[in-house]
């Protein structure tokens, strides 16, 4: 085959694709010429999640009409002008194809006014063809309007995830970017929705308020530190606020949103022993450095940095947030007299095995037999019908310990039981056996509860109404991003409300498209999980006592409805050759 120059359309489109992903790249472009041009308002409009209309009207510098051609023309930029000032960039676009990326996938329409012009000028774009210049009537500053992304690339359409993914794409980077320039106003609006919209009065926790809720944005701890060349900003949750996934961390460095691994790592690493394994905090940091100590120009989407001295950063934020935690949040010293609260009652039946000494899994023996937990591959999923693993025997309760595990006796050994996951495999198994007869009772609250989301999380919650609905949950718009839990499923009437719309949201994938039942059992899972009695919550024995009742009733008792085993067995013959009782052979 010969070799030969693509066309020019065919080379913008390959060019388009590392820059234009997806609807919120064309947002996250268009926000940051914005941005760049010293806009104090802008106003964003999507339709249909993007594909159909993105519109970002600002109030900025605008551009001169004898421009616009070349402000759409690709690698024509106002922000450059050496290959030196590579090395020391301080705006947010600098390598001019962000609008000719745009116009090469999208009807693009520009409409701008510079201050000093007594009118406006209007260019129009279409698959990469510049038409003419146009004298208009308008204010100052920029209105960009994309239509029908990707209509002349249908591949890259048919890759596009569903509605609700790309809109919560775009909701969270906006949320990104409203938290980083709180002096600046930032609205969307889809159809006659407005989701999203800042004061710009420059109160940074206002906005937290406004995205997470008052109760979190009261919580989230702030951080300020300062070392040579080096400043970090922002807020971080306490130890008891935390998400089920890595979403809700946000870097940005001298302005710029970018995702870097290396700071991740800092972040849970000022977090070490400070949450429970699987938990990741909240937080929006602000990193500013020297300019010319990063290298923002590593990918086409400037999602990507590199650091002249990664591990001076790395051991500057871990330092400062770990600094802010304990300032804020000291760790407790655990006093002698926590291991006997005179008020606890204590039962007859377990007063033996709290007088005796606690043996942990480091002490026991080399060569002790491993647990009987199913292989992989038998594990119960909330995708499936859960199977049926051996039942439980009727166990003697013994007592509690360390207010995480419960101990009890078998016909054939010592049982150790994981109270969480226990809990969760009994109510999981309830509302399935609920779900299953069509009949599941609610109870209405005296006081409805309120739950504030995200942006980007409420067009999960609201896809999942119907389900909820069904499982014994009322819950009702109640504002922007904002719902009311008016009724719980009779089971969960001890229990916070709002955890169990959050376990819904946090935790589902963007890729998910399940069939209906999977969805109803992943929600049911999820519910169950955030509800159940967690490690470290004292139970009363009678607590203790109805919790294994209820776990020897199910189906599957040997496993939480995610897998994870709720026992661990050690039969009477593994205690005889651990103690030396059956001599040798």
């Amino acid at each position: 085959m010969p070799i030969r120059l693509l066309p020019p359309e065919v080379a913008s489109q390959i060019a388009a694709g590392e820059v234009v992903e997806r609807p919120a790249s064309v947002v996250k472009e268009l926000l940051e010429n914005a941005l760049d041009a010293s806009a104090k308002s802008v106003s964003v409009t999507i339709g249909a999640a993007g594909r159909t209309l993105i519109q970002v009207a600002d109030d900025g510098c605008g551009i001169p009409a004898d421009e616009l051609p070349l402000a759409v023309a690709r690698y024509a930029t106002s922000k450059l002008a050496r290959a030196e000032e590579l090395f020391a960039i301080s705006t947010l676009g600098f390598r001019g194809e962000a609008l000719a990326s745009i116009g090469s996938v999208a009807r693009l329409t520009i409409t701008s006014r510079t201050a000093d012009s007594a009118a406006g000028a209007r260019l129009h774009v279409e698959g990469g063809a510049t038409g003419r210049v146009e004298i208009i009537g308008a204010p100052v500053g920029t209105l960009v309007r994309a239509e029908d992304l990707f209509y002349n690339v249908p591949a890259r359409l048919k890759f596009l995830k569903k509605d609700m993914t790309e809109r919560r794409a775009i909701d969270a980077l906006l949320a990104r970017y409203a938290l980083a320039y709180p002096h600046v106003r930032i609205k969307l609006t889809e159809g006659k929705t407005s989701s999203l919209q800042t004061s710009g009065d420059g109160d940074q926790r206002a906005i937290l308020a406004a995205l997470y809720g008052v109760e979190v944005g009261k919580q989230m701890l702030e951080v300020l530190a300062e070392e040579t060349g080096m400043k970090l900003t922002g807020f971080i949750s306490p130890t008891a606020l935390t998400r089920s996934n890595r979403r809700e961390i946000t870097f940005f460095i001298n302005g710029r949103w970018v995702q870097n691994v290396p700071l991740s790592a800092a972040l849970l690493q000022a977090y070490h022993t400070l949450l429970m394994v699987g938990r990741y905090p909240l937080a929006v940091l602000f990193l500013e450095v020297e300019p010319a100590d990063v290298d923002v120009n590593v990918h086409p989407a400037k999602a990507e940095v590199r650091f002249r001295e990664q591990d001076r950063v790395f051991s500057f934020v871990q330092r400062a947030v770990r600094r802010a935690l304990l300032a804020y949040a000291p760790v407790p010293q655990v006093a002698p007299t926590l291991w006997g609260t005179p008020a606890r009652q204590v039962d007859p039946a377990w007063s033996f095995a709290s007088d005796q000494s606690s043996v942990t899994s480091d002490q026991l023996p080399v060569g002790t037999e491993p647990p009987e937990v199913p292989p992989p591959s038998l594990l119960p999923s909330p995708l499936a019908p859960p199977l049926h693993s051996p039942p439980v025997p009727l166990l003697r309760l013994i007592g509690q310990i360390g207010a995480t595990y419960l101990v009890a006796e078998g016909p054939d050994g010592l049982y150790l039981i994981d109270q969480h996951a226990a809990h969760e495999r009994v109510l999981f198994e309830k509302l399935m056996a609920q779900h299953n007869l069509k009949i599941i009772p609610s109870q209405a609250l005296l006081t409805p509860a309120v739950i504030h989301l995200p942006p980007q999380s409420t067009e999960t919650l609201v896809s999942n109404l119907p389900i909820l609905q069904h499982f014994g949950f009322k819950v009702e718009p109640f504002g922007p991003n904002t719902f009311q839990v008016r009724a719980v499923p009779l089971l969960f009437v001890d229990s916070d409300p709002s955890a169990a719309l959050r376990a819904v949201v946090e935790d589902f994938e963007e890729d998910e498209t399940p069939l209906q039942a999977e969805v109803e059992a992943r929600v049911a899972g999820r519910v169950c999980k955030r509800l159940a009695v967690k490690a470290g919550q004292v139970l009363s024995p009678e607590e203790q006592r109805a919790l294994l009742n209820d776990l020897e009733t199910c189906a599957s008792p040997r496993t939480c409805p995610h897998g994870r085993p709720t026992m661990i067995h050690l039969s009477v013959d593994m205690l005889e050759r651990q103690f030396g009782r059956r001599g040798a052979r």
